[in-house]
């Protein structure tokens, strides 16, 4: 395994003679003398199946005649190459997200890219990413550990399973209004595992009505001892299609808010559609029967998945969450702000709360403020945390709000 940046072994594929001078010239003056240069795919692939030339980064060029950069990746593929790539290109940024997406697809690594003419600035950002990927690589190799259904059991029937809370904030004010539950799995072995590692298993063995169903219990339990502190805070709880081919969903939930003396227009269920609805009409049924009873229903994810304009018109929505995905570098992207816009619009024009996941940095926050979005989570704000530690958050937040500027008002408008 290489853990020397200056030992990397680097090939340029570009099929301007020119382009490659200057490259190759860059790359040394940043400390990487080893550096091959191709104009063309053909001689490139000799060097990859060399095992003395061997590249551990390629800087590829898109749009070369012959062998083109895309089919290029696919002989990457074929040889199951290990190294990471860069693309190097004159074509628009829509194309070169694209081609992004494929290499990360086929299990590639991509730092990124660089439109042409490149800076070397921009270059070195580019390789600074490529030190920080060997000094993490033995972790992101590491397979994640699965869960046989009798641990999940197990875990069920013994109370491991521990909802963690995201503050939700108002953008315009940073007044904190409510928060989405979290589960997480307190492992007596494996410490804090995270949903990603059990929720598919929990589907995949028909566990998952059995976790939700825990995951309401606490948070229904937790909403109502934050009421009696007189802390008027929505709870979000996240339902999966499969919790909604039953009936009985709707049943539970009813009975949890009047056991708890929780308002219903309190608690927002919101629906992560990963799937195709099965039985629509139960479907219908559970959800507008929850809208009735004053229960908030929020499109989780929107853009994603099946969660589009179809669900937006079948179902009385009255939140719209824009998936993280879309929010986060939107103030930089063109092709994300576009998105992010046309979401935050339709929603307003249906009259309905907008949530902007995935708020990662100030800029995010910034166009959050500048465009009028109504609610912000990220962890800019905070990280999902036990229900005992909100109290602590929500003063340091006041504090950060009027030490940064956040809001328009200072300190004053969070109280």
């Amino acid at each position: 395994m290489m853990t020397d940046i200056s030992t990397t072994r680097i090939l340029i594929l570009d099929d301007d003679p020119f382009i490659l001078k200057l490259l190759a010239r860059m790359l040394i003056n940043l400390g990487f003398p080893s550096v091959d240069c191709c104009e063309n795919g053909v001689d490139a692939l000799k060097l990859l199946d060399d095992a003395t030339t061997r590249p551990d980064l390629i800087l590829l060029d898109l749009n070369m005649p012959g062998m083109d950069g895309i089919e290029f990746v696919r002989y990457l593929v074929e040889r199951k190459f290990t190294g990471s790539l860069i693309l190097v290109s004159g074509e628009d940024e829509r194309m070169l997200k694209t081609t992004e997406k494929l290499v990360q697809a086929h299990k590639i690594p991509i730092l990124g890219y660089l439109q042409k003419p490149v800076q070397p600035e921009a270059l070195r950002m580019q390789l600074m990413k490529l030190a920080s990927s060997l000094s993490g690589q033995s972790e992101k190799g590491a397979v994640p550990k699965t869960y046989d259904v009798e641990a999940i059991k197990n875990a069920l029937n013994s109370g491991e399973l521990v909802n963690y809370y995201q503050p939700k904030v108002r953008v315009e004010t940073g007044e904190i209004v409510g928060v989405e539950t979290l589960v997480r799995w307190h492992h007596p072995v494996d410490g804090v595992i995270y949903p990603n590692q059990f929720i598919g298993a929990a589907e995949k063995y028909g566990l998952i009505n059995h976790l939700t169903q825990t995951v309401l219990e606490q948070a229904f339990a937790q909403a109502g001892i934050w009421q009696k502190l007189g802390c008027d805070l929505k709870v979000a709880v996240n339902v999966s299609m499969d919790n909604l081919t039953s009936l009985d969903f709707q049943d539970t939930v009813v009975r949890l808010a009047a056991e708890t003396e929780i308002p219903p227009n309190r608690i927002v269920l919101e629906i992560t559609e990963s799937q195709l609805m099965g039985d629509e009409r139960v479907l219908l049924e559970i959800l507008t029967r929850l809208r009735l009873k004053r229960f908030h229903l929020s499109i989780d994810d929107f853009g994603t998945g099946h969660s589009s304009l179809t669900q937006l018109r079948d179902i009385p929505f009255d939140e719209l969450k824009i998936d993280q995905g879309f929010v986060h570098h939107a103030s930089k992207d063109v092709t994300l702000r576009a998105i992010y816009d046309a979401s935050l619009a339709l929603a307003k024009q249906l009259n309905m709360e907008v949530v902007a996941e995935g708020v990662e940095s100030r800029e995010d926050w910034e166009l959050l403020r500048q465009t009028g979005c109504d609610l912000a989570q990220g962890n800019f704000i905070a990280q999902p945390m036990p229900a005992e530690e909100l109290g602590g958050w929500v003063k340091k937040w006041r504090a950060r709000i009027e030490a940064e500027s956040l809001v328009s008002g200072g300190e004053e408008q969070a109280q």
